[in-house]
């Protein structure tokens, strides 16, 4: 199952990126390129990167010179992430290029790779969640708060993974097709970002 294997994976990442805890670390994939575990993993790796640019932003103390390269950062990752996702929906389109699609057959609302996109970033909710839940130094009530989130997370993770094996089973019996939709996000192109096009 796919959804087997993503949660894996991205749970080996997050415990790889944690061994460092750096978001500079460079990444060591430790799967054959031509692989979609290797694609998980990398997928991973940035969402896992991000996640701790977004910790780090949100410090109350930080100086605004500083916050401002953060969130400079923080856009350019989104991109890859986004570039990353698109990436790995031409992957499934390719791998089902040859399926014939049945005369019903209907489009999702949500592509294979951006489900697995939000697979990908709730491994990270309830990794950070259960720390919290186990946080020696924390209140009882902040960890069977954190305890009473974290429960509702796994179920979303089995709803989830759930979701996507059917639609890469429907898929793969023609009764759902798939397109890979860009972004497009404009907000990064100096063509597109009146802000940006103005000032030059």
């Amino acid at each position: 199952m796919i959804s087997e294997i993503a949660n894996r994976i991205f749970n080996q990442v997050i415990a790889d990126y944690h061994k460092f805890d750096d978001i500079d670390y460079p990444v060591k994939n430790p799967y054959d390129a031509e692989t979609l575990e290797h694609l998980f993993y990398v997928k991973n790796w940035i969402d896992t990167a991000q996640w701790h640019m977004e910790d780090v932003v949100r410090n109350p103390q930080i100086d605004a010179a500083e916050g401002l390269s953060w969130k400079r950062r923080i856009d350019a990752q989104n991109q890859v992430r986004t570039d990353m996702v698109e990436f790995i929906d031409g992957y499934f389109l390719n791998l089902y290029k040859n399926i014939k699609a049945l005369p019903d057959a209907k489009i999702n609302t949500e592509s294979p790779a951006w489900a697995l996109d939000r697979l990908s970033i709730l491994a990270l909710k309830i990794y950070h969640m259960k720390e919290e839940a186990e946080r020696e130094t924390a209140t009882a009530e902040h960890r069977e708060q954190c305890q009473a989130k974290l429960n509702v997370l796994l179920a979303q993770r089995d709803d989830l993974s759930q979701s996507i094996d059917e639609l890469i089973a429907d898929i793969e019996a023609g009764k759902k097709y798939m397109k890979v939709y860009k972004q497009m996000k404009m907000y990064n192109d100096p063509s597109l970002n009146p802000v940006l096009y103005n000032k030059a």
